[in-house]
C-alpha cells in the first residue's frame, strides 16, 4: 500500500527565511507552486541521503494555514506517504476502518491525494498520494539517463543507483562482480 515516506512538509510564516536555513545546510530547492485557491506556496527541497522536505507557507489572510499557523506557528504540518495505487491504498484503509478524507485529482492525474485526520493517526497529519517522484524533482537531482548509469574507471565499474525521492547511490564493482551481478539478475527471469 504505502512504497515510501516522499517528504515531510514544515508549515512556515517566513518562506524566503526557512529557505535560506536549509539551502545553508545543503538542501537543493526542488519544484514548487503558489496555490491562489487555498492561498499558500510550496516547495520541495532535497537533502543529504535523499531526504525530501516541503516548505508551505500562506501567500495571504483566509489560506488554509491560517488556524494550524495561529494555533502552533512553525511546526510539521503533515507526512506525505507515496503509493502506486491511490484505489488500492483507499480499500486498504476502507477495509481497516480508517477514515480519510480530502480526496482531490490534479488535472491529467500528475497527483492523486487523501488525508488522514491526526485524531486518527496519532497526532500526525497524514497524505497519502499517487504519483510519479520525478516529475517533482529538480534538475540537479535528477539522473540523467533513467534509474541507473554505469561507468568505467580506472578499470572498475561504477554503478550508480537512482532514488525516488532523489539523489543516488554508487556501487565499486570489479570485472568479475559485475559478470556475477548480470548472472545473478539474469537467473531470475
Amino acid at each position: 500500500m504505502i512504497a515510501r515516506i516522499d517528504h515531510v512538509s514544515l508549515a512556515v510564516p517566513d518562506f524566503d527565511k526557512a529557505k535560506i536555513f536549509f539551502e545553508n545546510l545543503g538542501a537543493v530547492a526542488g519544484v514548487g507552486a503558489k496555490d491562489d485557491t487555498t492561498k499558500f506556496y510550496w516547495q520541495i527541497f532535497s537533502l543529504g541521503d535523499m531526504s525530501r522536505i516541503e516548505l508551505i507557507s500562506p501567500t495571504d489572510k483566509g489560506s488554509f494555514l491560517d488556524g494550524f499557523m495561529q494555533s502552533r506557528g512553525s511546526g510539521v504540518h503533515h507526512i506525505t506517504f507515496q503509493t502506486y495505487d491511490l484505489k488500492q491504498a483507499i480499500a486498504k484503509l476502507d477495509s481497516m476502518g480508517i477514515p480519510y478524507f480530502g480526496y482531490n485529482e490534479y488535472p491529467g492525474g500528475v497527483w492523486k491525494e487523501i488525508f488522514i485526520h491526526p485524531k486518527h493517526a496519532f497526532g500526525v497529519l497524514i497524505q497519502i498520494a499517487e504519483f510519479n517522484a520525478n516529475d517533482w524533482l529538480s534538475p540537479e537531482v535528477k539522473m540523467p539517463d533513467g534509474q541507473f548509469q554505469i561507468e568505467v574507471k580506472d578499470g572498475q565499474i561504477h554503478l550508480t543507483l537512482s532514488h525516488p525521492g532523489g539523489g543516488t547511490a554508487t556501487i565499486l564493482l570489479t570485472k568479475e562482480q559485475a559478470k556475477h551481478l548480470a548472472q545473478s539478475l539474469l537467473s531470475k527471469i
